[in-house]
């Protein structure tokens, strides 16, 4: 992100837009002086929050992190919530109840005593989002607040976010790929490019006057929805992977769903979805053989083991590098490569692949991914929607013919988006069978999906 130059008045409301990797993300760690100094990388110029350093008026700001996994701090809720509290000195008596407020302002109803490490990805965004209310900031900035909700949890945290902003008069930024549920809260939209602010102003302006330009430039703009790929080519082919009566869970003993009838077959997409909680991932980690089912087996058809055995859960890394490949809901979960083209590299690198055809597989897919002026970066410093498409290429390396995909287009502009479907769709044509959890609506519709709703345990 360079050139930036802005001003957001006490009390707006701001909508941030932008191309995957814009600089949204970087701004408002900026905004909440967490950027870190000289060390982590390089600045010019100065951002300024209430008239000093953002680097030393930290607590002015909350900051929702994209990743709410890295904004888990202590073991359990209450603890959690209140931490940020703590650490403004506000009096003891005041903290509980401000935890209680914020919880039940985001629809958390969990014990205080609950785990953390026991909540979805969704509930952990509720949890990081009540942390951030419960400290009565001036201004709120949100990152992707809604990325992993189901559809009424998107609304629930939405409205959560509405009512503090009424009460309090903070100022609020947002920064959302799929903006429609933000329009009738925000005020101004600024748009982030390579040249520094694209467009700035009130939405209906800016949307009317940059709409088509914005769009080619990849930022989600009402009224101009991705291009889909056609329906699929031929008929969905024979069963891959399939389960009976089947119950996961991730502690043993302990189902989070239950009574699951699934098969996945090749050529065609089969997508999970369902309320936050209810068991999506852990289901897709079972089915994937990552996790061994609380009861009953998930099975594999002798045309995917080819003599691996019949049970995923039983095979080894590497047979399972070519049979079935797993995206996880948090990109940082996978990620062990110091380079993006290192990252994968890795699966290739595991199958002995000779030098020439590693590489071949690796260019393509950096390319196709718009990850090729990327190549050398670490990983790790690299926007959420970027994580997301190292880890699907990671995993297209060794061309599984069975994909499990956590949230797939989750951090992804319009442009990325279109191109990660239309990937998805050609990989369903040519007959790899794709296993879809995911609140993005718009996927199950492109995609044709087949779908499976959970509803947890009973």
């Amino acid at each position: 992100m360079r050139e930036v130059s802005l001003r957001i008045q006490p009390g707006e409301r701001v909508l941030l837009l932008g191309a995957s990797g814009a600089g949204k993300s970087t701004l408002l760690h900026g905004l909440a002086g967490v950027l870190g100094g000289d060390e982590e990388g390089e600045s010019a110029g100065r951002l300024l929050i209430d008239g000093e350093e953002a680097s030393v008026a930290r607590g002015r700001a909350g900051l929702v992190l994209q990743d709410p996994d890295a904004q888990v701090i202590l073991a359990r809720v209450g603890d959690d919530v209140a931490f940020g509290c703590e650490n403004l000195g506000v009096p003891r008596d005041e903290i509980w109840s401000r935890v209680h407020e914020a919880l039940d302002a985001v629809d958390l109803r969990v014990p205080l005593d609950r785990p953390t490490k026991a909540l979805s990805g969704g509930q952990k965004q509720r949890l990081a989002l009540a942390g951030v209310l419960a400290m009565r900031p001036g201004a709120v900035l949100l990152d992707e607040p809604t990325a992993n909700l189901d559809p009424a949890g998107v609304l629930e945290v939405r409205d959560a976010v509405v009512r503090v902003l009424d009460a309090t008069g903070a100022t609020f930024v947002v920064v959302e790929h799929r903006i429609d549920v933000w329009l009738e809260v925000v005020t101004r939209v600024i748009v982030l490019g390579e040249g520094g602010v694209l467009a700035d102003g009130a939405p209906e302006a800016v949307f009317a006057d940059h709409g088509e330009v914005l769009a080619e430039r990849g930022a989600w703009v009402p009224g101009r929805p991705p291009v889909h790929p056609a329906p699929p080519v031929s008929p969905r082919g024979e069963t891959l992977l399939s389960a009976t009566a089947l119950s996961v869970g991730r502690v043993r003993g302990v189902p989070v769903a239950d009574g699951i009838d699934i098969e996945v077959r090749a050529g065609e997409v089969t997508a999970i979805t369902g309320p936050n909680g209810v068991g999506k991932s852990t289901l897709g980690l079972t089915l994937a053989g990552l996790l061994p089912p609380v009861e009953g087996v998930v099975r594999a058809a002798d045309a995917l083991a080819a003599g691996a055995g019949a049970h995923p859960v039983s095979w080894r890394s590497r047979e399972l590098l070519t049979r079935i490949g797993t995206v996880f809901q948090e990109p940082e979960h996978q990620l062990l490569s110091t380079t993006v083209r290192g990252e994968l590299e890795v699966g290739p690198r595991a199958l002995g692949l000779p030098d020439a055809e590693r590489t071949a597989r690796v260019d393509e897919l950096l390319a196709r991914l718009r990850l090729d002026a990327l190549a050398e970066a670490n990983p790790y410093t690299l926007s959420g929607g970027e994580k997301r498409r190292v880890t699907v290429g990671a995993m297209l390396a060794t061309r599984p013919r069975v994909l499990v995909l956590d949230e797939p287009t989750f951090g992804q502009d319009a442009r990325t988006w279109a191109e990660l479907v239309a990937l998805f769709a050609r990989l369903r044509d040519e007959g790899s069978a794709l296993v879809a959890i995911t609140h993005d609506e718009e996927v199950v519709r492109a995609l044709h999906a087949r779908r499976v709703g959970l509803v947890g345990a009973g």
